[in-house]
């Protein structure tokens, strides 16, 4: 909670000592032997979870044959972090990993190494295979998702924690995560404008002035 509420640059060790009830930085010391590792073993732990859910959804998926659509595949993205976020054992994780990716990405890919986040890659692989659009704008929109959707459910899991969510005209509607998932489709399947489609053409052109428009099959 220090992480998501304060960032994790800004949380020295004493307040995460005091804020466990430890009377020494000893304490932290003794059992992660630096703030650095204490971070890798809780992006870890709560990736674990992530992870797992993940793999069961789409196991059930694999049984069905396999997404059928973007929807099912965004529900597998997505689900699993709501369902962290609303877990109180977990609130903050989304926030803590949020701040960690916009201040030190390589630590947290350093803790996840290619092996926490597998389910995670198994979604954007299959996003990149649905998409009917020229592979570098599907590669950029799904960049641009990873950061829509760490800010909306950041401040999902921001308003969960404060309680603020029942009387809320924002997050207290009945429809609210439906509406998330639609604005986040909406966001990687939206047709480009010409605009966009030339200068991607522009860009190809400086590359190989024959090469077309690459089209994910």
């Amino acid at each position: 909670m220090l992480f998501a509420r304060h960032g994790v640059d800004a949380v020295t060790v004493q307040e995460i000592v005091d804020a466990a009830g430890q009377r020494n930085n000893a304490a932290l010391y003794y059992h992660f032997r630096t703030k650095e590792e204490l971070i890798r073993q809780m992006v870890v732990e709560g990736a674990a979870v992530l992870d797992a859910r993940r793999r069961e959804m789409l196991d059930d998926m694999a049984k069905r044959g396999g997404p059928a659509s973007i929807r099912e595949v965004m529900l597998v993205l997505i689900m699993p972090v709501i369902e962290l976020g609303e877990d109180e054992r977990w609130r903050g994780y989304i926030r803590f990993t949020s701040h960690l990716q916009a201040s030190n990405p390589t630590a947290l890919r350093d803790a996840l190494n290619n092996r926490w986040n597998a389910g995670y890659v198994e979604c954007f692989n299959h996003l990149k295979r649905l998409l009917p659009l020229p592979a570098a704008i599907v590669e950029q929109r799904l960049s641009i998702l990873a950061i829509y959707s760490n800010a909306v459910l950041s401040a999902h899991e921001a308003a969960l924690e404060s309680r603020n969510t029942r009387n809320s005209r924002l997050w207290g509607q009945p429809f609210t995560i439906e509406n998330i998932l639609d604005m986040l489709e909406a966001a990687i399947t939206g047709p480009p404008s010409q605009g966009t489609l030339a200068k991607l053409q522009e860009t190809d052109a400086t590359r190989d002035p024959s090469a077309p428009v690459r089209i994910n099959p």
